[in-house]
């Protein structure tokens, strides 16, 4: 499973947008994009790979090169939205770290639950469910998800088998693919995590390399 984090958009490291509507890729996040797109096209075990993208635009908007470029379709999987930020929805990134609740967060995430929002405990079980079912509607295949930072590094996380803790210890850059393979299915499953934060010029992005 290729896990795509959305390209840049003009709140990146600014804001956290969460699940609110109307936010697009910048230009930069344009360009990005369309050169995973091309990179990706030159993976032939991913011609034609199914598609599945969370419904905010941003992610939409990081699906459609990539589709067009492997003459794939996206198709809008919830399961894979971004966390509900709840009241820090469109905060500003510099005023929520002095909080003593944002510190909390990074420190015991197993415990955290937004104001009005998801837990992490809630993002991670629908993400497991979600990742479940699409490799299970596709057995031996490449599967693409276009999704968020967050839900991105719990997936590798869990694939890891670390604690839902040390998840934010993950980097997921704008743009970037992360690669897991997963033998079996199920809570006994043993995935392989075979790239992390990977970005358009990666040879295992690109497919010339199977390490």
């Amino acid at each position: 499973m290729y896990f795509i984090r959305h390209g840049q958009t003009p709140t990146t490291g600014i804001e956290l947008p969460g699940r609110k509507p109307g936010l697009h890729l910048s230009e930069q996040g344009i360009k990005q994009a369309s050169l995973l797109g091309e990179a990706l096209a030159m993976n032939k075990s991913l011609k034609s790979a199914p598609i599945y993208v969370s419904p905010l635009e941003r992610t939409r908007e990081t699906a459609a090169p990539i589709a067009k470029a492997l003459k794939s379709r996206a198709k809008v999987e919830k399961g894979l939205i971004e966390c509900d930020f709840g009241d820090f929805t469109g905060r500003k990134l510099a005023d929520l770290a002095k909080l003593d609740e944002w510190k909390v967060m990074h420190l015991s995430a197993s415990n955290w639950r937004f104001p009005n929002g998801e837990s992490f405990l809630e993002m991670q079980l629908r993400l497991s469910q979600t990742i479940w079912k699409l490799m299970e509607s596709h057995l031996g295949k490449s599967v693409i998800v276009v999704s968020h930072a967050d839900p991105i590094k719990m997936a590798l996380n869990s694939a890891l088998g670390s604690s839902i803790d040390f998840f934010h210890r993950i980097e997921v850059g704008p743009a970037s693919v992360s690669i897991v393979r997963y033998m079996q299915l199920g809570p006994s499953a043993m995935p392989q995590v075979v790239g992390v934060n990977l970005d358009s010029g990666s040879s295992f992005v690109r497919g010339s390399s199977h390490g």
